[in-house]
């Protein structure tokens, strides 16, 4: 038989969690698995459950937000012998679900997992730190760790609204930071930025045509300031090419160091979570990959195939 694990975080959503890992329980074990539940109990709980698993563990699952699945990215990527992974959202906005076609739907979802196909994700690193879709810093970045989490719980996807909306009204600052390339440089001011390997940010829908095993970063840079034109440029993000949006600069590459001429108000927005630094300087690249077993429905939109990587 089989063998499986839950990694559940039990203030990700709404309602039991035991309830729900006993349901999984079930259509694993009519699936030939052998499961067994791990319920996280602090921040970083999950990677170090990931790490510490036997090697025996044919797919390894968890239930929670983004940052659950980054923790667990974490963990597997310390390991000597890496996991088969699969990912079940059940956060606040799951961009990572939403664009791997996923829907609100657990059990759905997993019943779609176990019919699904492996890839291979790619995953990228800020000094040394894995994240898996998105790195944020300036304007906007900080509302997704600092909006509590009782207020996400209750009011889900609009408690980060009411997080933008104040955000929108303290006006917008700038920070000067220099950005290189392996093929270019700019420095200026700017308002912020963001380094992904997704699609979607925010349950936003923004870059069009990203491949999550191309070995390619998507980045994005702005320094506008005015409110009228941050309003412009947030609609022209969700109704435009990128690449024609005015204010707006963005590239693809496989490496990026930023500099900092001083530290910002915030800190850099890892996968949803709060990346503490002191540093003034940050290398992020495409350093690994994982395995992952995912939803057949959207795998050619978001996956190149073998053939053409």
């Amino acid at each position: 038989m089989k063998k499986c694990v839950l990694i559940c975080n039990p203030t990700s959503g709404k309602g039991s969690k035991e309830k729900l890992t006993k349901e999984f329980q079930n259509i694993l074990d009519e699936n030939g698995y052998e499961t067994k539940t791990y319920f996280t109990k602090y921040s970083g709980h999950a990677g170090k459950i990931a790490y510490g698993l036997a090697d025996d563990i044919d797919l390894l699952i968890s239930l929670g937000g983004d940052g659950t699945f980054s923790e667990v990215v974490a963990g597997n990527l310390e390991r000597q012998k890496k996991l088969l992974l699969s990912h079940i959202p059940l956060g606040t906005t799951n961009d990572l679900g939403a664009m791997f076609g996923m829907g609100k739907n657990p059990i759905n979802n997993l019943k779609m997992i176990l019919e699904g196909e492996v890839r291979s994700l790619d995953i990228c690193e800020i000094n040394g730190r894995s994240f898996v879709y998105v790195a944020g810093l300036g304007k906007f970045t900080n509302i997704a760790y600092d909006t509590p989490r009782k207020l996400k719980k209750n009011f889900g996807y609009l408690a980060y609204l009411i997080g933008a909306i104040k955000s929108f009204n303290r006006g917008t600052k700038t920070f000067e930071m220099e950005v290189t390339t392996t093929e270019e440089t700019h420095k200026g001011l700017y308002t912020f930025i963001l380094v992904c390997n997704a699609s979607r940010m925010g349950g936003l829908d923004i870059f069009d045509d990203v491949k999550m095993n191309d070995g390619k970063i998507e980045v994005l840079m702005t320094n506008i300031t005015k409110k009228k034109d941050i309003i412009k440029s947030l609609y022209l993000l969700t109704t435009s090419d990128i690449t024609k949006v005015p204010g707006f600069y963005f590239f693809r590459t496989d490496y990026l160091k930023v500099k900092l001429n001083s530290l910002p108000r915030h800190n850099w927005c890892i996968d949803g979570e709060e990346f503490k630094s002191k540093d003034k300087e940050f290398e992020l690249k495409v350093a690994h990959d994982v395995e992952m077993l995912l939803p057949s429905k959207e795998l050619d939109k978001i996956f190149l195939d073998k053939a053409n990587k």
